[in-house]
């Protein structure tokens, strides 16, 4: 079984684009300045973690995380 991924998130440099969120809604959402927000830091399932890898490569910013 291979180890939870790590989700993690800088808002300081988020730009708001949103594709965290449209990408892996289970993992990610956005507070009201459009900021991301992590909702599960370790997703327990494979389709979860595969969002959030997803959702990591289109960050435009970087701001999301995704520690293997």
């Amino acid at each position: 079984m291979k180890p939870p991924l790590r989700v993690t998130a800088d808002r300081d440099i988020c730009v708001g684009a949103g594709m965290c969120a449209l990408t892996a809604p289970e993992v990610f959402d956005q507070d009201e300045d459009g900021l991301v927000t992590v909702l599960v830091t370790e997703p327990d399932d494979d389709a979860g973690a595969a969002a959030a890898l997803e959702a990591g490569s289109l960050c435009p910013s970087g701001a999301v995380r995704i520690i293997e």
